[in-house]
């Protein structure tokens, strides 16, 4: 997927998830990797600015399979940046849907617009 379309969204995903559950980084890129690409160097910054900001705080949870887990909570300020985050992407996705869909949401749709304007043009060109 392309790096550009991730950038500014991976975040929205990780509070998200927040959202739902407290959860600790591995189960956080566990979750989010079934349906987009990232990794651990995605992950632990914006977990570690999300807690800078206060938008979340994190407690310590003993682990059956060796050191504790680092558990992440969203808090009353991260979900008000949440809700915030996910109102400007809604009107931006709602846009952008609509522009790229214009005509048609199948391919071949989109393709057959495009092969009838390429022809027009040409019996355009060809009639001046």
């Amino acid at each position: 997927m392309n790096t550009q379309f991730k950038k500014g969204i991976v975040e929205l995903c990780v509070l998200s998830l927040l959202v739902e559950e407290d959860m600790y980084g591995y189960n956080i890129i566990s979750k989010l990797s079934t349906y987009i690409d990232v990794s651990e160097n995605t992950i632990y910054p914006i977990l570690r600015r999300l807690t800078k900001d206060h938008y979340c705080r994190t407690y310590l949870v003993e682990s059956n399979a060796g050191a504790p887990r680092k558990y992440y909570a969203l808090t009353e300020e991260g979900f008000a940046h949440f809700m915030g985050m996910r109102q400007e992407w809604d009107t931006f996705i709602g846009g952008v849907y609509e522009i790229i869909h214009k005509g048609g949401i199948k391919n071949e749709a989109i393709f057959e617009r495009f092969k009838k304007r390429i022809k027009e043009e040409k019996t355009q060109r060809s009639s001046d």
